[in-house]
């Protein structure tokens, strides 16, 4: 397959996926379901703080759902690399804090009020506490981290938050910017949100005690599967049901991000069409949204979107072309075919 031409799903996948989606999901969960049962209270036992509104918010936030993409991607890899320790555990839980520590920040700068179907946590409890909130799971999960005792994690990890920040300055300067290329994109979500995944790969190699080569396999295979999510979560903001996404149509837009739907719609759509969604991003206007969604149909830039993502994951599953076979192994590879079919 080149990668001109879409991935091709599993058709038994495929059906799951696009029928009951969440149901597919649980499926793939189900292979470390004991390991994600155990970070889930590895998660909830570190969050408990002297600090009543610490432990509010955190257990506001992490309660609040999610789909656990990258815990399930630190457990997943480490059982297919044989690992049967228990540092994967504090690892998977170190990646969703930091994730959410993400969260947290990102609704502040966006001026969020709506994720996951519930009311922002900066919308409940304001800017100041989010940030702060925020702080408190990063600097939670580097003393995590350091209970692990393992340098090779620490790098990788520092690396890696230090990616994700550079990654959330890239998306600020290139917001309400129409000019902005599908090369500045790919740049931004590659820090913003493949980062941590292939980070969540690359940490599971090493505490497997695997070789840099194999280290270096999966975290390509958490770069495309990380870029794939990005992709398609972009095209969902302006092709999918609010309450299916759990946020609200047109967020994007409003924020005036120049994400793949529109940056390809520009490019195949005529001068009126550009103007129209130019000035959109630009001043973060919806009031043509219904109309920019036409446009994105119209000219192919749904599409184009979609099969950019199948290319991202058929990367992926790629990537791991020398992982020796196992259910663990089976997993990850649907989880690539989830991504990019999933419609929340």
């Amino acid at each position: 397959m080149t990668l001109s031409e879409p991935a091709t799903l599993n058709s038994e996948v495929e059906s799951l996926v696009r029928n009951d989606p969440h149901q597919r999901l649980d499926e793939i969960a189900s292979h470390v379901e004991s390991d994600l049962n155990a970070v889930n209270e590895e998660i909830f036992s570190r969050l408990e703080s002297d600090v009543a509104l610490i432990n509010q918010m955190g257990s506001y936030i992490i309660g609040g759902g999610g789909k656990r993409l990258r815990p399930v991607t630190v457990l997943l890899t480490s059982r297919a690399l044989g690992y049967e320790g228990d540092d994967h555990i504090t690892l998977a839980a170190v990646i969703e804090f930091i994730h959410t520590a993400t969260l947290l920040h990102d609704d502040v700068v966006d001026s969020s009020n709506l994720r996951r179907g519930m009311a922002t946590a900066n919308d409940v409890w304001g800017n100041e506490a989010a940030v702060l909130v925020g702080d408190f799971l990063y600097s939670r999960s580097f003393e995590m981290m350091v209970e692990v005792n393992n340098m090779r994690v620490m790098e990788i990890m520092a690396e890696t938050t230090n990616a994700i920040a550079t990654g959330e300055v890239m998306q600020l300067l290139n917001c309400n910017d129409p000019e902005t290329t599908e090369a500045q994109y790919l740049k931004t979500i590659h820090r913003k949100t493949a980062r941590l995944f292939e980070s969540a790969a690359r940490i599971s190699a090493v505490i497997a005690g695997q070789s840099r080569e194999t280290e270096d396999a999966v975290g390509r295979y958490g770069q495309h599967l990380g870029t794939a999510f990005q992709m398609i979560d972009d095209l969902l903001d302006y092709h999918s049901d609010s309450e299916e996404t759990g946020k609200n149509i047109g967020d994007d837009l409003a924020e005036g991000k120049a994400t793949l739907p529109l940056i390809q719609a520009m490019k195949e759509g005529s001068s009126d069409q550009r103007s129209l969604i130019s000035g959109a991003i630009e001043f973060g206007k919806l009031e043509e949204i219904d109309q920019i969604i036409e446009i994105i149909e119209s000219t192919g830039a749904f599409a184009y979107t979609s099969r950019r993502a199948e290319e991202q994951a058929a990367r992926a599953k790629e990537a791991l072309a020398a992982i020796p076979d196992s259910p663990y192994l089976q997993a990850l590879l649907n989880l690539a075919d989830f991504t990019v079919a999933r419609s929340f």
